[in-house]
């Protein structure tokens, strides 16, 4: 299964011993990816990040570079065309990249949830598409 991070997921990349950066660091059974307009809002949070994870400007350099390792950033040109849709069902405008990005995943035929931990993507299921929090996740791989 493809899994579509949200940049708050990301956000706790950022902390050493978070779940969240443990969880991405080993996963084998999900591919990972987000849109390439994520590493811009991790950018734009840069501050509030390094100081929430405790972290110097050249730690948060190297984490963000680490993601990449874990996390395929996908260019939002792959998934303009689904953009429309995105808007049309997506709770917030602020996350139509992402439910574009599960609607282009599932044109190819990838089986593709969300990662996130905005409760609001929950109604996302009334259109089929399945949305994890971080929890969920830990309880589907039997980690909780």
């Amino acid at each position: 299964m493809k899994l579509v991070v949200d940049a708050n997921v990301l956000f706790s990349f950022f902390k050493r011993d978070s779940t969240t950066r443990k969880l991405i660091t080993s996963f084998e059974i999900f591919e990972l990816s987000t849109p390439s307009f994520c590493i811009e809002e991790l950018r734009k949070h840069e501050r509030e990040i390094r100081k929430k994870a405790k972290i110097s400007k050249a730690e948060f350099e190297e984490a963000l570079e680490d993601l990449g390792l874990f996390v395929d950033i996908v260019p939002d040109e792959k998934f303009k065309d689904f953009g429309a849709d995105a808007k049309k069902i997506s709770p917030h405008l602020k996350d139509a990249p992402y439910v574009a990005l599960v609607l282009w995943s599932k044109s190819k035929g990838y089986e593709t949830a969300m990662w996130s931990i905005e409760s609001r993507l929950k109604e996302l299921k009334k259109h089929e598409m399945k949305v994890y929090t971080t929890e969920e996740l830990l309880k589907l791989l039997k980690l909780r």
